[in-house]
Parts: C-alpha cells; structure tokens; sequence
C-alpha cells in the first residue's frame, strides 16, 4: 500500500474512533480518549482499552487480533473485512456499553 494512502486511512481510523466514541459518550456516564501516533492508536475507556497498530489489535484483557487497513476503506479484523466507518462504530459502541 502507497505510503500516502495508508497515512490516510490511519488518519481516518483515529477520527472515526474518536467520532463514534463521542457520540457513543452523550449516553454514557464514560468517557472515552483516543491516543493517536503514527504506528499506534489506542482508544481508552475507564481501565479499559484497545491499541490498533498497523498488524494487530490488542485489547486490555490480553486478547490479540489480527488488524489490517485496506486500500478499499474497510478494515480485516481477525481475517473479517467490514466497512471502515461499520467496524469503528461497532468497537467505540462496545467498548462504551461493557465498562
């Protein structure tokens, strides 16, 4: 993948992270931080949270995935390609709801 391109979509991974756990956050008593670097973003709840590099997703609970951009707009997660904007949504949703 085009440097450029990837810079791109990672930007977009963090703002839509951020966007949906704001959005998530007006009916929540949590809030949410998401820490955003060049080779790692991490999305904080409370004691929890999920760090997104450019090969793997881990999580607070020790769990690791596989995690992959790709050039169409979607995301693998574990090897499953969802919509970009779909899988943040579902993650910032999840991750507000559980703590």
């Amino acid at each position: 993948m085009d440097s450029r391109l990837r810079t791109e979509l990672w930007t977009s991974w963090a703002s839509l992270l951020r966007s949906y756990a704001a959005a998530h956050g007006l009916s929540s008593r949590h809030h949410a931080v998401v820490e955003v670097g060049g080779d790692e973003i991490t999305l904080r709840v409370g004691s929890r949270w999920l760090r997104f590099t450019h090969e793997a997703l881990e999580d607070s609970e020790g769990h690791r995935f596989s995690f992959n951009m790709q050039e169409d707009g979607t995301v693998k997660l574990n090897g499953i390609a969802e919509e970009m904007d779909l899988a943040a949504e579902r993650l910032a949703r999840e991750m507000m709801q559980s703590e």
